[in-house]
């Protein structure tokens, strides 16, 4: 029976992995067209993504072509022909209904089963990539499952005893892995040009902790991951010079870079990114901005004056320019989890060879990355050769890795402490842009990696403040609305947040996640008597 569930399960992947490339072929031609295009532009739909998400009623080819024969008549209805043609096939029915007389952890526990998806059947002609198992969707108008957003969840299921659901979901990563060779931002076909933060080694680890025999089944995947993130370092020939998701620094030293392969607006950002490249004048400065801006999608920061080379300019976008502190921070773990395993494996060889690489990386880390005047790590850009322009939250990602220095931690301590803590816990960064990942804003994940990495040097006093303030702000917004929400404004805890391409979401998958153990975690530090 076990040989039997095994061979079925190779079956699937197969069979779902070929029906997907179909689809992308025809969904990327589908996405070039006059037709798709249009709809996007006018408007039709006030989110783009809603139409990327609708399921046309025959395949694309043939859409198209009707279309393409009745625009030309004098009552033709653009709105009317995708109403006639598209529809909305994954509404689960399962409502977020207000309901304060709940806690807000009470109403947590109860979301799982509103915000559980799968196992998937495929949809002719979707742009829902299927997935065997069950899994958890952030919420709001993220109905499928996301990368990074992904192991904030995972943690909050396991203080909330949903092991076997949380095991579902590396096993969902696992078989995308496995079927497409990576793990790609979101589980739609218009998201195949990129990944995201790579979170999955750390979503082994956390379901594998007691477990040894499970890490051991999961470790070809982290290897198959770290060979995409490399991947192109071959053909690197100059120092400081690209390559796909790597930038050479050294004859045999790399480090890594965000990076999407698309030059043309994002299909499901398709309006904003075809109008910001408007005020460029060259085809050339065109392609790059949407490169720069699909990257910046594929670092999870979407977007952020983070990746700007000049203050207050959206256009300015230079995701792909920068070495990003946190990308490198998780590709060190990623090291250091292969050289784990292949010590399990017994491979001593191999294990000295990614304990040197790691070593490296965090060498790269505490120097390159380490802004000595500002005592805190920033981006590096490679381009310029120095720091990227402004300090944000991602500072903290060496110290969630034990990779800073006890003087270099207590800087960023300081830093944080006195710059980025706020009435509501941590902003973003320091900058009012307008863009979600900025002032006023703070995003669940990035608490939980700053208070994971305070606690790491022993800084529980801060970690508890900035603890009790996060939840003190979700506990009042819950009271307030009964949701939980995509992100927080932790400058003025009596609004809401706001900015970016699309409105806040409610749900939400990390926000409950890091709520829950931010709670365990403070009541273990601080017991009811």
């Amino acid at each position: 029976m076990k040989y039997f569930s095994y061979f079925f399960l190779l079956f699937f992947v197969l069979i779902t992995a070929c029906r997907q490339e179909q689809k992308e072929v025809l969904a990327t031609d589908f996405y070039n067209t006059e037709l798709f295009k249009e709809v996007q532009l006018q408007a039709i739909f006030k989110d783009s993504k809603t139409f990327v998400d609708l399921v046309p009623d025959r395949p694309y080819g043939e859409l198209v072509a009707m279309y393409e024969e009745e625009k030309m008549a004098a009552d033709f209805s653009l709105k009317d022909f995708v109403s006639d043609h598209f529809t909305d096939q994954f509404n689960s029915g399962q409502v977020i209904v207000t309901d304060t007389t709940k806690n807000m952890y009470e109403h947590i526990s109860s979301m799982w089963s509103k915000l559980t998806r799968g196992p998937d059947t495929a949809v002719e002609n979707s742009s829902r990539i299927a997935l065997p198992y069950k899994y958890v969707v952030p919420g709001g108008r993220f109905r499928e499952i996301y990368y990074w957003d992904s192991y904030f969840t995972l943690e909050g299921l396991l203080v909330d005893d949903q092991e076997e659901l949380a095991k579902s979901m590396v096993d969902n990563f696992s078989f995308l892995i496995d079927s497409l060779g990576f793990i790609p931002n979101g589980t739609r076909n218009y998201y195949l040009s990129r990944s995201q933060p790579p979170f999955y080694a750390l979503m082994v680890d956390a379901v594998s902790r007691e477990d040894r025999d499970m890490f051991i089944e999961y470790f070809p995947m982290i290897l198959k991951e770290y060979e995409f993130w490399m991947a192109g370092k071959n053909e690197v020939k100059g120092i400081h010079t690209p390559n796909k998701y790597v930038v050479r620094m050294g004859e045999e030293f790399f480090l890594n870079r965000y990076w999407d392969n698309g030059t043309t607006p994002r299909p499901e950002s398709y309006k904003e990114d075809f109008h910001l490249a408007s005020e460029l004048s060259s085809k050339a400065d065109k392609t790059m901005l949407y490169t720069n801006m699909r990257s910046g999608a594929a670092s999870g920061w979407d977007f952020s004056s983070r990746w700007y080379t000049t203050e207050n300019d959206f256009g300015s976008t230079k995701t792909a320019d920068i070495l990003a502190i946190d990308l490198n921070c998780l590709l060190y773990f990623m090291e250091m989890s292969i050289a784990k395993g292949y010590e399990l494996t017994h491979d001593a060889e191999n294990e000295a060879l990614f304990l040197s690489k790691a070593e490296e990386r965090k060498t790269s880390i505490q120097e390159l990355f380490w802004n000595d005047d500002e005592s805190y790590f920033y981006d590096y850009n490679y381009t310029q050769k120095g720091f990227a322009r402004t300090p944000t939250l991602a500072g903290v990602f060496p110290l969630y890795f034990e990779l800073a220095s006890e003087e270099q931690a207590q800087g960023v301590r300081d830093k944080l402490m006195s710059d980025f803590l706020k009435d509501g816990g941590l902003v973003t960064t320091l900058e009012h842009s307008g863009q979600q990942w900025d002032a006023p804003n703070g995003w669940a994940p990035l608490q939980y990696v700053a208070v994971e990495g305070l606690l790491n040097y022993g800084y529980v006093d801060e970690a508890k403040i900035i603890m009790k303030r996060w939840l003190n702000l979700n506990e009042r917004v819950y009271q307030d609305t009964g949701k939980m929400m995509e992100k927080y404004n932790v400058e003025d805890i009596s609004l809401l947040s706001g900015g970016g391409e699309y409105e806040t979401q409610d749900g939400f998958g990390w926000t409950n996640g890091v709520a829950l153990v931010f709670k365990k975690m403070l009541d273990e530090m601080e017991p009811a008597e």
